[in-house]
């Protein structure tokens, strides 16, 4: 497609970013949100489970139709991916329990994974490595304004209307992507006399799951140590060790291993690991601490949130267009994860007296090394291999950013889980020895206020506190108080680690060779002396 005169280039693209912005938008719009549809429906302990199906089906999915695309054409996958997004937005929207939440959510990871993979891989079809980077900037930008409007959007409709209208309200966006893409984007001609790659799809899939549920578990529903964890992390040993074997004998692998002889493949992907671990880290739980110590609204907490996305938008833009005029990446990258990582320094030392003036300073320097950073390893991955493997060494960069932000949303919730309840032990024995306890039905309603789920809900704290006597309202400020406190202290250990990734990344950078970006799609001899073909 890159033969397409400009113009029509331009509308495909806008047709492409609509697409994007239908799912970016309603991903967004839950992580306000779903502190106050938790508070509701229940399901504290399985929080992370929420945005954990999301990145496992989206994770597999994607890498699946990187492959497919790269066989049959962008378009099919484009439009099944919106189709089975909108469904899957519509049943969240039903959902009565956390289960079902989780289910439908999984759904939507499906219809994500086909969008998010073609979508980015359709920008290398239509414009060769050095006009890619301010396309890159402006699509990552999308993701930034989605996030500008879901969190408000999702704040306020929680605060002041039904939840179930957070899944709902943008399927008409989905509708005229739809039609957008089916209208505009050209297909493409089918390569015949490729096998489909089952038995090594089945592998891969049986390597991430079992992987990401044993860290989803792990130190929360089982010890580290069971038998239960042990034997998903036993199995997903066995599964990758069958998958590079099915992989080696496979006349058409879905992911082939030569990708990963190339070693600016294999560190932006390991880059792009830490990169989702610290982004996602960052997104799920800054609302947590917003909302849970802060005290402020669902729809206050979205509008403190916006300065993040802003600045991201701003510096993914201008970072795109200093890459497209110098042909340099590296050192946006470079920059990007070092200012991101001192981001996440500063919230890891804010506390219940933290500022929204503060919080905001933060979030933004947060968001400025997220768009600088971003976009740069699909791009250098893109430039350092051959155009044939475009489809799956784009969808490879969105798998492996996205099983980062799965395990680090895990681990991070491990930690906040076990730093809270240490905490929460702690500072609830003094007040457990206060006689005004004796009276069983003050006993049991004060309990209550022990639970994270209602500092995120002023409506259900002002009602536990009408039912309760007079001499216990210093009672229930304390105990008020020692939860955001403890919440407090587990977010900052959650932070801080993601700092300390971050970090990691920031210094593996320094190992990516840069090679020039080409200024055509048949430009490919640096790309397939990389991949040693």
């Amino acid at each position: 497609m890159e033969h397409l005169e400009h113009k029509k280039k331009v509308m495909i693209m806008i047709a492409i970013m609509s697409a994007m912005l239908f799912a970016a938008l309603n991903q967004t719009i839950v992580g306000t949100a779903l502190p106050r549809i938790i508070s509701e429906i229940g399901g504290m302990d399985y929080y992370s489970w929420v945005f954990t199906i999301f990145m496992l089906t989206s994770s597999v999915t994607a890498i699946l139709v990187g492959k497919l695309s790269d066989m049959y054409g962008r378009k099919p996958f484009i439009l099944l991916g919106i189709g089975v997004f909108m469904v899957g937005s519509f049943l969240n929207g039903l959902s009565g329990s956390i289960f079902q939440l989780i289910l439908f959510r999984g759904i939507q990871g499906f219809g994500a994974g086909m969008i998010m993979s073609t979508a980015f891989t359709a920008v290398g079809d239509l414009f060769p490595p050095r006009e890619r980077g301010k396309w890159q900037g402006l699509m990552s930008s999308v993701f930034g304004l989605a996030s500008v409007f879901g969190p408000t959007l999702g704040g306020w409709i929680v605060d002041n209307a039904n939840w179930h209208w957070v899944f709902w309200v943008f399927l008409p966006v989905g509708f005229i992507a739809f039609g957008m893409i089916y209208k505009m984007f050209p297909s493409q001609t089918a390569k015949t006399g490729q096998k489909v790659d089952y038995l090594g799809s089945i592998m891969l899939t049986l390597t991430i799951i079992p992987l990401l549920l044993a860290f989803t578990w792990g130190g929360n529903d089982y010890d580290w140590l069971s038998v239960q964890i042990l034997s998903l992390l036993g199995g997903a040993v066995i599964a990758l060790i069958l998958f590079i074997v099915t992989e080696k004998n496979a006349s058409n692998p879905v992911l082939p291993l030569g990708l990963f002889k190339n070693r600016i493949f294999t560190l932006s992907n390991m880059i792009g690991f830490i990169l989702g671990a610290g982004m996602f880290g960052a997104i799920m739980y800054m609302p947590f601490f917003i909302q849970g110590v802060m005290g402020t609204s669902a729809t206050k907490s979205g509008i403190v949130m916006m300065p993040m996305t802003l600045s991201m938008v701003l510096a993914s833009a201008i970072g795109g267009q200093i890459i497209t005029k110098t042909g340099r990446y590296k050192f946006l990258a470079l920059i990007g994860l070092f200012v991101m990582s001192s981001g996440m320094v500063l919230l890891s030392f804010m506390d219940t007296d933290t500022t929204n003036a503060r919080a905001l300073i933060n979030i933004i320097i947060v968001g400025t090394g997220l768009g600088l950073s971003f976009p740069v390893f699909t791009l250098a991955v893109q430039n350092a291999v051959a155009h044939q493997f475009l489809g799956v060494a784009t969808a490879a960069t969105q798998l492996f950013r996205q099983i980062g932000g799965t395990i680090g949303v895990a681990i991070m919730g491990t930690v906040m889980n076990q730093s809270m309840a240490n905490k929460m032990s702690e500072q609830m024995g003094a007040v457990k020895e206060s006689p005004v306890l004796s009276n069983p039905d003050a006993a049991k309603g004060l309990e209550k206020l022990q639970d994270p789920q209602l500092i995120m809900n002023a409506d259900k704290l002002n009602e536990i506190e009408k039912t309760l006597p007079p001499e216990l309202s210093g009672v229930f400020d304390t105990i008020v108080t020692g939860v955001r406190e403890a919440l407090s202290y587990a977010l900052t250990n959650v932070f801080l680690i993601g700092a300390i990734i971050l970090f990691v990344g920031f210094l593996l950078t320094f190992f990516i060779k840069e090679i020039p970006l080409r200024m055509s799609n048949k430009e490919e001899t640096e790309a397939k002396k990389a991949v040693n073909e």
